[in-house]
């Protein structure tokens, strides 16, 4: 649990004094509920915020990793000035970060952390089992028995339930992917030094494979990685001072250079108006898999990578996994592994929430082509007092929702809606 340092309380305690039926309810307490529950209680709504502080960031993420944003892409939105990850690293004495520094995944926990403290007071640990409509509003179960009636429930669980495992590799884990088991997906490791001296292929070509490869092969463990695009993409190294022409033909945004990432970042409101169609090709498209500029040294030539490839067929044989892969021009060939690593992404289903009853779950309308959840200007749902944020989030307002950089607009979205509307007493 953590505690509010001296001021916070205040905040609490400010012009109102609740919300008809009880708090906001915050489930999740990573860089969206973190930066919404600052913002409401700034606000003076009250709030309870359920979850592990950076708990994804923490669990779900190995040990030596680092972030793929660049520092001006990775603040949480504090509801006054102070709370940038600069700021953080300028009182804590943690080294200068700039576009040319990759970020630590243990210094972006760090921030969080003092975050939380400085601006959102008291995070509960306790395990919500159930979010159900009660009335007007809704009734929170707690793990313990506690019973909370609120107005208004703020999913902000990021990406922990809805980790994506392609079918044809689901018979390699007849119990389920993990440590122990044959197959195994990112979001599941620490540590990936267990590998070593094993035989491990890393499906995927994005930022979480390269990475892990370069990790795996680095702890020494015989790595190949297995990519369905014709070729690994990789991101610019950032220049830090840009000619004038060449700023006006990509302006630069906090996902990266162009006209488009520039658009979306600066307006994300202006995504939601646009047909399903457009929306839907805009977050698939806009950003896709690629490897940060400062870890291609550490992939390309160092480890070996398979382009234009598919896995045709997965099964086990004894201890080892023996895989079939296709794809254009290669013909088929064997891979024999000891494990095999999946980085392939999430699945933004309003299904994999399990804390929403079945009910709720069922009555909440999804984008079309997907099953992330429609949402309203103030990031509600169709079932009023609902309200989703972060990557659940971005097939209704862009791509920059995938990332922290989306913070700002959500919270203050939410909280001006939520104070807003007359729920207070």
């Amino acid at each position: 649990m953590t505690h509010s340092i001296s001021g916070q309380r205040r905040a609490e305690n400010g012009p109102y004094s609740g919300l008809r039926g009880g708090p906001v309810v915050v489930v999740g307490a990573g860089p969206y509920g973190l930066s919404v529950a600052a913002h409401l209680r700034a606000a003076g709504v009250p709030v309870r915020v359920f979850g592990e502080v950076m708990g994804s960031w923490r669990h779900a993420m190995a040990t030596g990793m680092f972030l793929k944003s660049t520092p001006a892409a990775t603040d949480l939105s504090a509801p006054v000035p102070g709370g940038r990850l600069a700021d953080f690293c300028r009182e804590t004495g943690e080294p200068e970060l700039t576009e040319l520094t990759p970020i630590p995944c243990e210094t972006f926990v760090r921030y969080g952390m003092w975050f939380t403290q400085r601006y959102v007071g008291t995070v509960e640990s306790a395990r919500i089992t159930a979010v159900e409509q009660d009335g007007a509003g809704f009734c929170v179960r707690l793990e313990g028995g506690e019973e909370i009636e609120t107005a208004a429930v703020v999913v902000a669980t990021g990406l922990a339930t809805l980790a994506h495992l392609p079918d044809i590799l689901l018979s390699l884990a007849p119990g389920g992917p993990g440590l122990k088991a044959a197959l195994s997906h990112t979001s599941q490791h620490t540590d990936l030094s267990r590998y070593a001296g094993r035989r491990v292929a890393v499906v995927g070509g994005g930022q979480s494979a390269l990475e892990s490869a370069a990790l795996l092969h680095e702890a020494g463990a015989d790595v190949e990685v297995l990519v369905r695009a014709s070729q690994v993409r990789w991101g610019e190294r950032p220049q830090l001072r840009r000619p004038w022409t060449r700023r006006l033909a990509q302006p630069a945004s906090p996902l990266g250079t162009g006209w488009i990432l520039a658009a979306v970042c600066r307006a994300p409101g202006t995504v939601r108006p646009l047909p399903a169609t457009a929306r839907m090709q805009l977050f698939r498209r806009a950003l896709g898999p690629s490897g940060g500029w400062w870890l291609r040294e550490r992939v390309e030539g160092v480890v070996p990578v398979r382009t234009a490839c598919r896995v045709e067929q997965a099964r086990l044989a004894g201890d080892e996994v023996q895989l079939r892969l296709g794809g254009r021009g290669n013909g088929l060939a064997e891979l024999v592994v000891d494990h095999v690593l999946a980085a392939t992404g999430y699945r933004l289903d309003v299904d994999a929430l399990p804390f929403l009853t079945p009910p709720v779950r069922q009555a909440v309308a999804r984008v079309p082509g997907v099953q992330a959840p429609r949402l309203s200007g103030a990031f509600e749902s169709s079932v009023p007092g609902l309200y989703f944020t972060g990557s659940l989030a971005a097939p209704t307002f862009g791509p920059m929702l995938r990332f922290v950089a989306g913070t700002e607009f959500a919270a203050r979205r939410i909280t001006e809606r939520l104070v807003r509307q007359d729920l207070r007493r």
